[in-house]
């Protein structure tokens, strides 16, 4: 039997409702995260665009923290991104001020479009505990 844990930080028990997926699972010291984006705590759409990148890095945050992880823990990323070419060095900025630099697998693909209109973002995650919570 596997050692699932489903991951939902407070604040985010909406989404689950909503949207149906809870905001990560652990099983044993793997984190998997669903991707984060950069909305507000009532699932509103944040249209300035690194604004937007803040707030889907501090979603992501929290998904770690809720499940005893950290930015230093994530071993694999992907971040999906609409109009990647146009939003790409300002998400690299904020990317850069917030997450460790060179820590981490990290895939970056161009899509047409995210779960809802005006997302620019979407960034998912595997993470490793190092240490037992």
């Amino acid at each position: 039997m596997t050692d699932r844990q489903l991951i939902i930080p407070p604040g985010m028990n909406s989404l689950v409702e909503r949207a149906g997926y809870v905001p990560a699972v652990k099983v044993g010291k793997t984190l998997y995260c669903a991707g984060q984006v950069g909305r507000t705590p009532d699932l509103e759409v944040i249209h300035d665009p690194e604004q937007q990148f803040l707030a889907a890095w501090e979603n992501l945050r929290r998904v770690l923290a809720a499940g005893g992880c950290g930015f230093d823990d994530v071993v694999e990323m992907t971040t999906y991104h609409v109009d990647l070419q146009r939003h790409l060095p300002l998400f690299r900025r904020v990317k850069d001020s917030v997450f460790p630099r060179s820590t981490c697998a990290w895939t970056c693909l161009g899509v047409a479009e995210l779960a809802r209109p005006g997302l620019l973002v979407e960034i998912k995650c595997i993470a490793v505990q190092r240490q037992a919570s």
